[in-house]
């Protein structure tokens, strides 16, 4: 049985990097991930410019407050003005260009405006409120890596540089199906012994966001031949495939056993809690997942295992989640045998409170949740402890 950190060295390790890649617009390349890295053929600002409202001075013209100048001009946004001449002040507006010869601007709640001269309140200093041409942006300097999931932030900047085009790679194909003649579709009525198959929109949510191209198989009865039906379906049409039940070692547990017959399995089990039934596989060309069917075991495994694995097939350059300290406002009094992963909340003092129950069938814990403690082996904790925390604004992004 492999650890945690075994297995996700593991499947990093066979995780095949995007090669097909595609160009889109700037609008359309949201949580897509850039091909090659992108530069600037402009200076971002062009020009000094104005960081406030207010009036364009010589630093030398204005030695004390009270000073009185003539505004010789008035420059909007989008304009440039003449050179400004000595003795004299600009009326000026934020992102305007700064007239030659200005070395400060002013803002106007420390002016006043009587006539055609201004009354300067405040001694300037050299370079107050300009913003220098380039401090962003040199031309021909890199600013989007290759690797680069694209946000908004990053469509931003692609236009801040007049870049109306991204290359991106191929949206990765992910096919799901869910094992289990217990489960019934929602919106359906429920018969004795059956369930609503929560993990078909757990996963499916997950993998869309993402910005993998989903391929949604729905539920397959628990059979070995429809078992194996689906996967060589799924292979067909997919980079990898994602499946969450039949992975255990019971009698109805047939998707480990379809795997291997079809193709073959590298990884089974892993030493955690929640989600010990964890398998890695091939299926044809196609990478295989196989998830437990306990809803928070799925979720959590694939935040944890799944998610960086898909991220570095996609070809992004950073698929690692990050986790941070943060002081226990709980007791944990229950040394484990696995590492555990506990559902938890930040509080608004600041530190960490458990879900009341930890059951891995208890999804309420997850959208209760704002992430999880990462425990060790035998760990115990009392309220103050520091502990690792791997928020899911890690984890779901």
């Amino acid at each position: 049985m492999l650890t945690a950190t075994q297995l996700l060295d593991a499947l990093l390790e066979r995780a095949r990097g995007a090669t097909a890649s595609e160009t889109v617009s700037v609008t359309d390349a949201l949580g897509r991930v850039l091909a090659a890295p992108q530069t600037s053929a402009i200076t971002v600002p062009p020009l000094d410019n104005s960081a406030m409202d207010g009036y364009a001075v010589r630093v030398a013209d204005v030695a004390v407050a009270g000073v009185r100048l003539p505004v010789s001009q008035r420059i909007q946004a989008g304009a440039v003005g003449a050179p400004l001449q000595a003795g004299t002040a600009a009326r000026i507006f934020t992102g305007a260009a700064v007239p030659a010869g200005a070395d400060a601007v002013l803002m106007q709640e420390y002016c006043g405006l009587e006539g055609d001269e201004v009354v300067i309140h405040a001694q300037p200093h050299p370079g107050e409120n300009i913003r220098r041409a380039g401090e962003d942006i040199q031309a021909g300097a890199q600013i989007l890596a290759a690797g680069t999931r694209i946000g908004a932030a990053e469509m931003g900047l692609a236009a801040s540089v007049g870049l109306a085009e991204l290359p991106v790679f191929r949206k990765l194909k992910v096919a799901c199906f869910f094992t289990g003649d217990e489960l019934v579709t929602p919106g359906a009525p429920l018969l004795p012994g059956q369930i609503y198959n929560s993990n078909r929109y757990t996963l499916t949510g997950l993998v869309n966001d993402l910005g993998c191209e989903l391929i949604d198989l729905g539920i397959v009865p628990d059979t070995l031949e429809a078992t194996e039906s689906a996967l060589l379906r799924a292979a067909s049409l997919a980079d990898v495939i994602v499946t969450s039940g039949g992975v255990s070692v019971g009698e109805a547990d047939y998707v480990k056993a379809a795997v291997e017959k079809l193709g073959r399995v590298e990884m089974w089990k892993v030493a955690m809690k929640p989600g010990k039934p964890l398998v890695y596989g091939r299926v044809k060309k196609a990478d295989f997942i196989g998830l437990p069917g306990n809803p928070v075991s799925a979720f959590v495994t694939f935040c944890l295992f799944v998610r960086p694995f898909l991220l570095k097939r996609m070809g992004a350059a950073n698929v690692l989640y990050r986790a941070f300290a943060a002081q226990a406002d709980f007791t944990w009094r229950k040394p484990g045998a696995r590492r555990e992963f506990l559902r938890a909340q930040l509080q608004a003092n600041g530190r960490l409170a458990l879900f009341p129950n930890q059951s891995s069938g208890v999804l309420t814990s997850c959208a209760w949740a704002d992430g999880l403690v990462d425990l060790e082996i035998g760990q115990t904790i009392q309220p103050g402890d520091w502990v690792r925390f791997i928020p899911f604004s890690e984890l779901l992004s």
